[in-house]
């Protein structure tokens, strides 16, 4: 395995694993809206605190997912759409695999 190709496993791997919590996904789901969302807007409604989705934005952040933006004395949080969309390319990816083998193993099956 090349050097880069190993770096951007374990790029994915952060995103993956930053978006295995529900609360991330959650936030994830929130942004999704467009713009950009400060910790009040995103803790509205809920029952996670300020410091609780600070915590989880910045998981969000380590893994390049979302990003924050200060604006005046604020600080504001949107997405990183590239990112997303590079995990939902390797999902795609992973997905044809699967139905590639699935279909070798039903020819298989069925072949015996």
């Amino acid at each position: 395995m090349s050097g880069h190709k190993g770096a951007h496993d374990e790029v994915l791997a952060r995103v993956f694993a930053a978006l295995g919590d529900p609360t991330r996904l959650k936030l994830i789901a929130l942004l999704c809206a467009g713009g950009a969302f400060s910790i009040a807007q995103l803790t509205a409604g809920t029952d996670i605190s300020r410091q609780g989705v600070t915590k989880h934005l910045h998981v969000l952040a380590e893994a390049g997912v979302v990003r924050d933006v200060k604006v005046g004395r604020e600080r504001l949080w949107q997405l990183e759409p590239a990112r997303i969309e590079e995990a939902r390319r390797t999902l795609e990816i992973i997905g044809r695999q699967w139905e590639t083998a699935l279909g070798k193993l039903k020819r298989f099956a069925e072949s015996g």
